[in-house]
């Protein structure tokens, strides 16, 4: 009996891990089923299109096209078209990825139809309910059948809520992700030489979170910040639609100046930015664990960080969005020689279909 799994992607990391699980999904045929849909909470082609081109994900069979507007009329939006596909298509899991509101919707309109929900990086807890994204994992693992952790302290987290049945620690499926485009990265991408960049002489900056977009004086500390560290080394920014936006309506566009502003970039080039970058600065979760991966000094914009593993193991700082902070962050930076695998072993992805193949048995 082959098992059909709904997955439910809408942004950037979103894509990234789901290369790697449906990869896993396409060596089980006969056996597993997914049906892709796309919200379009990341709507431009940087942002979105490339992500599937340069990662072998099976073309999305929906595309809902929701992007732009609050967090309420967005969501809503998504949970009537996924809740309508869900009813055409009758699957027997949905399957979504962590915290965007892309996450929400799918989890709540299969919860809604009583079809049994499947979370990837469920237990993660950054335990600052201001962040939309804080709210979102939270109501996902509540709703989801089986929670499948990234970390023994997602795991943790989970049972000091109360939640047992059906956690497991599958590993973190961007790790899968960065062994199998490490090769491919070095070899295609040619970024660097566009750029005039040298590896191990640039920082790397993104910032999208809304905590800092949408607050004028936390963006205008961390540009300034961004500036100054500019009078060291180039820093490189590719610039999130939602981050350009504001810089125009807070009038901080002169605060780019002096750095190195690109479009969102490419998933390839990211990589190719992350392995060779001097110092890594952003609030994406994300970058994160992928500077842990790669052995790159990672200062985050933020004031905590749901990825606490990376702190405790000394392969990231917590700096706020305070300028003379982010600064002294930067000039005091280390690493730890060798990085334990608290991430897994890069098997995530198969320990995901067979939870869901078993589940559905």
């Amino acid at each position: 009996m082959t098992c059909k799994v709904l997955t439910v992607v809408g942004a950037r990391p979103q894509f990234i891990k789901a290369a790697a699980v449906s990869r896993e999904m396409l060596r089980h045929p006969g056996q597993i089923e997914e049906v892709m849909v796309h919200t379009g909470q990341h709507h431009d082609e940087n942002m979105s299109q490339v992500f599937f081109d340069e990662l072998d994900i099976p073309a999305p069979r929906y595309n809902l096209e929701v992007c732009g507007g609050t967090h309420g009329a967005m969501t809503g939006r998504m949970l009537e078209g996924i809740e309508r596909i869900l009813l055409d298509e009758q699957p027997d899991w949905v399957l979504v990825y962590g915290d965007t509101n892309s996450t929400l919707a799918g989890a709540l309109a299969a919860a809604k139809l009583h079809i049994p929900v499947a979370h990837v990086e469920a237990g993660l807890r950054s335990f600052n309910r201001r962040m939309p994204e804080e709210i979102n994992r939270i109501v996902a693992d509540q709703v989801s059948t089986l929670l499948l952790c990234p970390t023994a302290l997602a795991v943790d987290n989970l049972a000091s809520e109360g939640r047992r049945k059906g956690v497991s620690n599958v590993g973190d499926v961007m790790y899968d992700v960065a062994l199998y485009c490490a090769d491919r990265t070095r070899s295609k991408s040619r970024i660097l030489e566009q750029l005039g960049l040298q590896a191990g002489q640039f920082a790397l900056a993104t910032c999208h979170r809304a905590e800092n977009t949408d607050d004028p004086r936390r963006l205008s500390e961390i540009m300034a910040a961004l500036g100054d560290i500019a009078q060291q080394m180039p820093v490189v920014l590719p610039l999130h639609p939602r981050t350009r936006k504001s810089l125009h309506d807070h009038g901080l566009v002169a605060c780019l100046r002096r750095l190195r502003v690109t479009d969102p970039l490419p998933f390839l080039d990211m990589m190719a930015l992350e392995q060779a970058a001097n110092v890594i600065l952003t609030d994406s979760g994300g970058v994160q664990k992928e500077a842990c991966f790669y052995g790159v000094p990672c200062v985050t914009l933020r004031n905590e960080t749901e990825w606490v593993e990376t702190v405790e193991l000394g392969f990231n700082q917590l700096a706020g969005a305070r300028r003379e902070a982010i600064v002294a962050a930067v000039n005091n930076r280390s690493m730890p020689r060798q990085r334990p695998l608290v991430y897994g072993d890069g098997q995530a992805a198969s320990r995901i279909v067979s939870s869901l193949r078993s589940a559905a048995s």
